[in-house]
């Protein structure tokens, strides 16, 4: 019969070095109100068992909870899952645990709900995926008594936040694109977290400062399939570039443009946002914004670990995107 290691607890600690639970909960934690001798004395029981206190024992013992709560309107888009990866991972070299609470929608009640079931837990504070309106909704429902940090793609500064600065990315990616000699770039934007995201706005901010033509934007849904009406809309329209607010819905394009008979980037130029890992694979492949979200998360945990300390730390934390130059963009055919 096999034979079972039973896990060493905190209770052997003390039976082995002669002292109470409690003497050894203190040396844990690092209390003052223990002496020299009873110190060493447990010190040496803890490395002679190899006693390794668990993360509920350490929460029983400081009073101070090693839970993080994330909130999010999505955990299955790239962007957000790979966000929620960075804080996970950050949270975890820390000793601390991820609860992830996901909003349903922006609506008063879903909101309620999500944020509600949140702060059931004992959490240390909250990270919220401020990438959408749910997430934005959140937010402003996180009591003012509990750290919080937002992670998004632009500053907003009621909360610590960490920020990839789209619109910088945007309007790079945009300039690109009519450096190439395009007249004008379109834009296919993804549903906003409030009235224009980063995205959007370098793009117009882009083509204002060229003197280029503004189109009104196109408007996609979260889904690649909604790009694919657009695209045939756009190639119908002898549009030559095209700006899509990520690399997903650029797919869609593609496959749209090319389905209603012109070539990518031959006819139509075609560029995406976030760099998808299947942004590469494509064909042609993506020129995209590359976003690094997994670093993302990891900044929003390291500005959360700042107010737990009380060690005043950093309000603010931003990166741009880096521009990718791949197979779907090209100067003009006709210019």
């Amino acid at each position: 019969m096999k034979e079972t290691t039973r896990p060493v607890t905190i209770a052997d600690v003390a039976a082995r070095a002669g002292v109470s639970v409690p003497t050894v909960s203190r040396v844990l934690t690092g209390a003052a109100r223990v002496s020299a001798g009873k110190r060493a004395l447990v010190e040496a029981a803890i490395a002679e068992l190899k006693y390794h206190p668990s993360a509920a024992a350490r929460v029983l013992a400081s009073r101070k909870s090693q839970v993080v709560g994330v909130i999010a309107g999505d955990t299955s888009r790239y962007g957000y899952a790979e966000t929620i990866r960075g804080i996970e991972e950050s949270a975890r070299s820390e000793g601390y645990t991820v609860m992830i609470t996901v909003v349903e929608s922006a609506l008063p009640e879903h909101v309620e709900h999500a944020v509600a079931a949140a702060m059931t837990q004992p959490l240390a504070g909250v990270i919220v995926l401020k990438f959408d309106p749910p997430g934005v909704a959140a937010l402003a429902r996180i009591p003012p008594s509990v750290p919080v940090v937002a992670l998004s793609g632009a500053r907003d500064t009621s909360v610590p936040q960490a920020v990839l600065d789209e619109a910088r990315a945007a309007e790079e990616l945009t300039a690109y694109l009519l450096g190439l000699g395009h007249r004008t770039v379109h834009h296919v934007r993804v549903p906003p977290s409030r009235k224009e995201d980063g995205r959007t706005t370098g793009w117009r901010r882009a083509l204002r400062k060229a003197g280029a033509e503004i189109p009104a934007p196109y408007d996609a849904t979260w889904e690649a399939r909604s790009g694919v009406a657009i695209g045939r809309t756009l190639a119908a329209n002898e549009v030559t570039a095209v700006l899509c607010g990520n690399d997903e819905i650029a797919m869609g394009v593609i496959r749209g443009i090319v389905d209603a008979g012109r070539r990518v980037p031959e006819d139509v130029s075609v560029a995406g946002f976030d760099d998808h890992p299947l942004a590469e694979l494509w064909s042609p492949a993506l020129t995209t914004a590359h976003q690094d979200f997994a670093a993302l998360g990891r900044r929003g945990m390291a500005l959360l670990l700042g107010q737990l300390r009380e060690d005043g730390g950093r309000r603010f934390s931003s990166e741009r995107p880096a521009i990718v130059l791949r197979d779907s963009t090209a100067p003009p055919s006709r210019p």
